[in-house]
C-alpha cells in the first residue's frame, strides 16, 4: 500500500483531491501551500486556531516577498484588528 493511498489520523483531508496532490501539481511554494492547508481544514479540525495559522503563514509570505512594504501592512493589520 503506498503512503499516498492512507490518512494517519483524523479525517479532515477527505477532499477530492488531497492538499499534497495539489501542491505537487501546481508547484505551490512552501507559504502558500501551508495557508491553504490550513483554509481548508479548519472548519474540520481546529477552526479559529487554523485560521490564525492560515493568516500567519499569509503574514510570513508578505514579509519575504515584499520586504520594502511592512509599514504599510502593519498598518493594515492594525486597521482590521480595530
Amino acid at each position: 500500500m503506498a503512503a499516498s493511498d492512507t490518512q494517519v489520523g483524523g479525517d479532515h483531508y477527505q477532499t477530492p483531491i488531497q492538499h499534497h496532490e495539489f501542491v505537487r501539481a501546481n508547484n505551490v511554494p512552501w507559504h502558500e501551500a501551508n495557508t491553504i492547508k490550513y483554509a481548508m481544514r479548519h472548519k474540520k479540525k481546529n477552526g479559529i486556531e487554523d485560521v490564525k495559522k492560515a493568516i500567519h503563514y499569509l503574514l510570513l509570505m508578505a514579509e519575504l516577498e515584499y520586504p520594502d512594504q511592512q509599514e504599510y501592512l502593519a498598518e493594515e493589520i492594525k486597521k482590521m484588528l480595530d
